[in-house]
């Protein structure tokens, strides 16, 4: 249930950001995101925090991506990391590449 559900989000030439609300680092990679100029329906963020699998699905995401921690940012199909890659990225100028390889900005 868990590999469906997360392979079924990050499918397809999108950005998706596995958090909770509360975690600071989540907070990080959604303002981050948010300064890109991302086309509609390119841009998912999920909050896992009161889903009843949540478990399972951070078990599935430390085996996917090696870390079970939130926020685990996807695009497309690659995992670039957490809060602070995506924010180290932005800084580098390499996270716009990123973005357009896939096709997800305007």
């Amino acid at each position: 249930m868990a590999q469906q559900f997360v392979e079924g989000k990050i499918s397809g030439n999108k950005v998706v950001v596995f958090l909770k609300p509360t975690c600071p680092y989540c907070v990080t990679a959604k303002r981050v995101l948010s300064k890109y100029n991302i086309k509609n329906g390119h841009l998912e963020f999920v909050d896992i925090s009161n889903l009843p699998e949540v478990s399972s699905i951070q078990d599935y995401l430390m085996k996917k991506t090696g870390a079970r921690t939130v926020p685990r940012v996807f695009i497309g199909e690659e995992c670039i990391g957490g809060g602070d890659d995506v924010d180290q990225l932005d800084r580098r100028g390499q996270l716009e590449g990123k973005l357009k390889a896939i096709g997800a900005m305007n």
